[in-house]
């Protein structure tokens, strides 16, 4: 019986590439053109979507300082998400792009705005990654000392998301008429006032943005903590995760499809894309080879540890490498990542754990080899877990062009020639795209 397509997706920073390596382009992607290429490439691929991430602070968790941060370009600097979202997707054509914006640093009018306008310019492809933020460092730069306790995020967070649901709707289908004859722009009676008053959010509304051509974008979340899982199930379109083996994503997919259901929403509605970072090479020697050059690699570790020290709000440099973590560690941070790093009871070592981290933070199963056994074992995963795709990514979100080059032309063509991913766009919307199959 022939398996059915998945969905791919490509995760990334709008930071430094892999300026290090001897394929890296320096460091300088400031003005976006190297992502921009990398839109257009992956659009030649068929992925459904480029997501890109985002935060907003300089860490100086590691070591309590920002020295490694900036001196290694891990984290920092990142420059903002939406305006290079503009511009891929309007050097695409079929290519959905997801910006990372927080519920912290907008408004829910002005993130609604801001949606609505690049859906249009998009011409309906554009994704929303909901966040909350899960640093102290960057709620210091909106006015507050430290965050509010995670459940009180996301109570705030699903107030947030009924008003920018309601400023959505605020212009109704058909509310512009462009009536020459009558000199009508738009129907007055089609657009209305929400008139929120929350405990959290008071919007008089309108949206002053027509309504674009997705209604409202493609929403994006990565909930894992039970509350965040609710809340992904609730509300997202595509739900990004990273799991500990084939096992644990089908548990992970099967638990959001019934959370789903729960909330009285059609599960397979809900597209959930598991992070992976395969390892390409022209023989299984070479891919295996590659992968334990790059766990060897000058400021590996270092790196690792800074950028889920950045994450997870905890400061790693205080840990002994080579010894286990001392005890179950928590935060007011991103929790369910920190527990996916930590192994909590499996007595690794620290340096064991960013070992892991190599595919353990980024990639939900191991994919080592050439592209025709990797392409072979990505359907046999998709087979098991029972959907809905893959988001590629690479160790702290760098890119190089010849990764980028090695899984658009050397593991996409095996995967279509395997029917396992889409060979054309049959749509112009993001979320026609996604609910395809």
């Amino acid at each position: 019986m022939a398996q059915k397509k998945f969905h791919l997706g490509w995760f990334m920073n709008f930071t430094p590439d892999e300026w290090r390596a001897p394929f890296g382009q320096g460091g300088s992607p400031w003005d976006g053109q190297f992502y921009v290429e990398m839109a257009q490439t992956l659009e030649r691929a068929c992925f459904d979507y480029i997501m890109i991430e985002d935060k907003l602070m300089v860490s100086e968790t590691y070591g309590g300082s920002r020295e490694l941060g900036l001196r290694s370009g891990v984290m920092v600097p990142k420059h903002d998400p939406v305006p290079l979202a503009v511009a891929m997707g309007m050097a695409t054509k079929h290519l959905g792009v997801v910006a990372t914006m927080s519920t912290l640093a907008y408004p829910p009018f002005l993130l609604a705005r801001l949606c609505s306008t690049v859906d249009s310019l998009t011409k309906g492809r554009f994704g929303w990654n909901v966040v909350t933020s899960a640093e102290n460092l960057a709620a210091q730069n909106f006015g507050l000392d430290q965050l509010p306790p995670r459940e009180l995020r996301y109570e705030m967070a699903e107030e947030y998301m009924d008003v920018v649901g309601k400023l959505f709707d605020s212009w109704e289908e058909g509310a512009v008429r462009l009536d020459r004859e009558a000199g009508i722009y738009a129907d007055h009676t089609k657009v209305h006032p929400i008139d929120h008053r929350g405990k959290f959010f008071k919007v008089r509304g309108p949206l002053n943005t027509v309504r674009s051509p997705q209604g409202r974008p493609v929403y994006v979340q990565a909930g894992a903590s039970p509350r965040g899982r609710d809340f992904a199930a609730r509300y997202a379109d595509s739900i990004v995760s990273v799991a500990s083996g084939v096992a644990d994503m089908k548990a992970f997919r099967d638990d959001i499809r019934g959370r789903a259901a729960a909330a009285g929403r059609d599960p397979d509605t809900i597209k959930v894309l598991f992070c992976i970072t395969p390892t390409l090479g022209e023989t299984e020697a070479e891919a295996r080879e590659k992968h334990d050059r790059m766990l060897n690699t000058p400021h590996f570790i270092a790196d690792i540890l800074a950028s889920v020290s950045a994450i997870t709000d905890i400061d790693f440099a205080k840990f002994d490498l080579d010894e286990p973590l001392p005890e179950r560690l928590v935060t007011n941070g991103e929790q369910g990542t920190l527990d996916k790093f930590q192994q909590w009871g499996s007595g690794k070592t620290l340096r064991q754990l960013v070992v892991d981290g190599a595919g353990g933070i980024v990639s939900s199963v191991e994919l080592i080899g050439t592209p025709q056994t990797v392409a072979a074992r990505m359907g046999e995963v998709m087979e098991e877990v029972g959907g809905d795709g893959f988001l590629i990514t690479t160790p702290i979100l760098r890119v190089g062009r010849r990764y980028l080059v090695e899984v658009a032309d050397g593991l996409v063509p095996e995967l279509q020639r395997l029917g396992l991913t889409r060979t054309e766009y049959k749509h112009k919307l993001l979320r026609d795209n996604l609910q395809e199959f």
